[in-house]
């Protein structure tokens, strides 16, 4: 009798299993998609839309890694985690202390090449890496560089 019911336990878990991958994938699936709509290349334009987080991300390249920038109008500066910093091959050119929204962090200063989707790019571009920033943020010293304005969740920038 045991030797019964354990195939047909295999089978229910392996169904479970089956519908549980389907779903994820089907959500990973989704939530590409839904980062594919964030960007709009208009002739002349670029446009992004509110996330639903409620921020504005833009797809780009840090040295060749890829990387999703949150759009901080507030920051002077571009900051980048530590870790990515890293797998990009940033080098050390100092120490920085940097006021955060969470107080004082220690961090070093560095110099990456950023390219972002629409045809932005930025070679040497001077970035504060802090070991416990969670997402790589776009600051004013690049976004400054271009006209934008923002109405109805979305942010629109003149193409360079």
């Amino acid at each position: 009798m045991t030797q019964k019911e354990l195939p047909h336990s295999l089978k229910i878990v392996t169904v479970w299993l089956g519908v549980t991958l389907l779903v994820f994938l089907g959500f990973k699936g989704w939530e590409h998609q839904q980062q594919q709509a964030r960007i709009e290349l208009q002739e002349g334009r670029i446009v992004l839309q509110r996330a639903p987080d409620g921020h504005f991300h833009w797809r780009g390249r840090i040295n060749g890694v890829e990387a999703d920038f949150l759009v901080d109008t507030g920051a002077s500066g571009t900051a980048l985690p530590e870790a990515l910093a890293r797998q990009a091959g940033l080098q050390p050119e100092g120490e920085v202390r940097s006021q955060t929204a969470g107080g004082l962090v220690k961090g070093w200063r560095s110099r990456a090449t950023i390219t972002l989707e629409g045809g932005v790019r930025a070679e040497r571009l001077p970035v504060t890496v802090l070991p416990e920033l969670h997402a790589p943020l776009l600051g004013m010293d690049l976004l400054g560089r271009m006209q934008f304005s923002q109405s109805q969740g979305r942010l629109t920038f003149e193409a360079p």
